[in-house]
This record gives C-alpha cells, sequence and structure tokens, in this order.
C-alpha cells in the first residue's frame, strides 16, 4: 500500500477528522486520525499489517516478539504478530507505569517490533521501548500506521509508516483555535 492508499482509506471510513483536538501527547490539533474506525475491519487490519510487515521482511529486520501499547495498538499488533508468524502481546499503564500484565512476559534478547497506530510526540511508543529494555528485550523496529511527526522522531532503531505527514500540532497555550474560543474534544485513549 501506498501513502496515497492509506489516506483514503482512512477519508473512505471517516478515520481522518478534521476539528479541534487533544491528543492523546496533551498537544492540540485539527486533525486526528482515528484508526479503530479502519480497524474495526478485519480485513483492513489485515491489509495494513501485511504492508508493514512487507517493509520488515524488505529490511531484513527480525523480529521474535511484537509488542503494542495498549489501547490503540491492539488490534494492529495482534494482526502483525499473524503476518509475521510470532505472537503479540500488549503493554498496559499501572499507577501511571507502562508494563506488561496478564502473564504477558518477554524474554532477555528477544527480539521485539512494538507497533503503534499512531506516533504524534513517540512518548508512548517511548514508555513501551523503556519497560521492555528494562526487561532485557531487544527493540528490532517501530511501526506505525501513521506517523504524524513526518519522520522526525527517533528512536534510535529502525522505525517505519504507512502514512507519514507533517500535522501540525500546538501546546494548548499556543493553539490558535483555543485562542478563537474554540474547545477542544478528546477522542483518544488516555486520560
Amino acid at each position: 500500500m501506498n501513502q496515497d492508499e492509506v489516506k483514503e482509506l482512512f477519508k473512505k471510513n471517516n478515520a481522518l477528522l478534521n476539528g479541534h483536538f487533544k491528543l492523546s501527547s496533551g498537544l492540540h490539533s485539527d486533525a486526528y486520525f482515528q484508526s479503530a474506525l479502519i480497524l474495526q475491519y478485519p480485513c483492513h487490519a489485515e491489509k495494513l499489517a501485511r504492508a508493514l510487515a512487507a517493509k520488515l521482511v524488505e529490511n531484513d529486520i527480525k523480529v521474535d516478539v511484537v509488542v503494542s501499547p495498549a489501547m490503540g495498538g491492539i488490534i494492529i499488533g495482534h494482526e502483525m504478530g499473524r503476518a509475521l508468524g510470532t505472537r503479540a502481546v500488549f503493554t498496559e499503564r499501572v499507577d501511571g507505569a507502562v508494563s506488561l500484565r496478564r502473564g504477558f512476559s518477554v524474554e532477555k534478547g528477544e527480539r521485539v517490533l512494538v507497533v503503534e497506530d499512531v506516533i504524534t510526540t513517540g512518548l508512548s511508543t517511548r514508555e513501551v521501548i523503556d519497560a521492555l529494555t528494562k526487561l532485557g528485550a531487544e527493540i528490532s523496529a517501530v511501526v506505525s500506521l501513521v506517523d504524524r511527526s513526518a519522520g522526525k522522531v527517533d528512536f534510535g532503531v529502525p522505525r517505519f509508516a504507512l502514512l507519514s505527514l507533517e500535522v501540525k500540532s500546538y501546546k494548548e497555550e499556543e493553539c490558535p483555535m483555543c485562542k478563537a474560543g474554540g474547545v477542544a474534544v478528546k477522542p483518544g485513549s488516555r486520560k
């Protein structure tokens, strides 16, 4: 899938929203990628995961386990596990800290692929990476459906996205929509 096809898929599924949004990073934006509206369809989730998996194969990146953050990364993470023939687990927040729960684990030296739906600042992804490296895992790469930073966020490992573009984001105090009297809505999963 090329970038235009991915963007069209978001548009067709009303998953590229325009308005005034507060992102999970706390930043404000006039665009929001609601990937859950696409991932609710297993055929789309499978197709997107296969496209991401192809990028890993092309770059000879080896993966033992897929790890994604709850909530947004769970479905695409599961599909990535299927596409790569590996297990897929997810992290959750416990008392504000990202960790593996539900009996999930990673072994020392396991090669981990971190899978996200959308990356803006990379905060959630970094938290997952930090939690896994403390357990001795080796991060092979990071993948996402959408990279809102146009590749500017660096995780120190290879990273791939199906749609990479720069979408303006603002601190609340600098947000032109707030200054114009608008109120941001928060459609994401993090409180």
